[in-house]
């Protein structure tokens, strides 16, 4: 079975920029463009699956979705999106992340939304109970993209669910929605590598690096523009049949095929 070591190790120092896979050749082509790990998005991959985000695609079809990201990943190693385990109940949450660590996923993404954190907590405690020590747990906390409690209470909030998780078993903090660098840098200061998503008014990627931020992802924008593409594709052909269009923002096929290439 895959380590997670080397996963861990890229957590170490320098910023890991994650584009975020959605199915199997959008994580080959992750790969090829220099990825240094690969990492799912949940909503990305539901979409792809023909189910909304949050919706719960059958955990047959998400398990083999994730699998053939992971063998398109090849030796780069690979993160799922797990949503809240897909279950309130610890027990559940942590046996969903069991199989995903089967499919050769070295790490995965688990959130508290909405919910109380002592709830993240314990779902973090019992994943690290079933699968050791050696799956990365990056405990996403929506504070900030859900605009949860009042703004000037929210830091001391991170401080303590930060704690929580740490304590429970997690080995990264994902904090979505965060973008002022004064922010960013209290939260660099929790005592887990910070992850932070890509969106409007966020420092590049040097500057994040500078203030300690140790990953980067891009969440569900990267499928969200791919689908974008394909639906002005979509109209302009159906309006006038044109295809120039279609071929100046194609990949080549002999490109494209090589990537699938075992």
């Amino acid at each position: 079975m895959t380590t997670a070591a080397p996963f861990h190790a890229l957590h170490a120092s320098g910023l890991l920029i994650l584009p975020n896979a959605w199915d199997a050749a959008s994580a080959a082509l992750s790969v090829a463009a220099g990825a240094r790990a690969v990492a799912t998005t949940s909503a990305g991959v539901a979409w792809a699956l023909g189910w909304p985000d949050g919706g719960r695609p059958p955990e047959v079809e998400l398990l083999q979705a994730l699998a053939r990201i992971v063998r398109a990943a090849g030796d780069t190693p690979v993160s799922a999106d797990i949503e809240g385990g897909f279950s309130d109940d610890p027990g559940a949450a942590a046996a969903f992340a069991r199989r995903t660590r089967d499919t050769g996923a070295v790490g995965i993404n688990i959130e508290d939304g909405a919910d109380p954190a002592e709830g993240l907590a314990d779902k973090i405690a019992a994943v690290r109970a079933a699968v050791g020590g050696d799956l990365f747990i990056n405990a996403r906390c929506d504070l900030w993209l859900r605009d949860i409690g009042p703004a000037e209470e929210r830091l001391d909030e991170a401080a303590r669910r930060a704690a929580m998780y740490r304590a429970a078993g997690a080995d990264g903090l994902f904090m979505p929605g965060v973008t002022e660098p004064e922010t960013i840098t209290a939260l660099v200061g929790l005592g887990l590598p910070l992850n932070l998503l890509a969106r409007p008014g966020l420092a590049d990627a040097r500057a994040l690096e500078a203030l300690g931020v140790r990953r980067l992802s891009a969440g569900s924008n990267i499928a969200a523009a791919a689908y974008g593409t394909t639906d002005r594709l979509n109209r302009a052909f159906l309006d006038n049949g044109a295809s120039e269009a279609q071929l100046e923002a194609a990949l080549g096929y002999g490109t494209l095929n090589a990537l699938m290439t075992p």
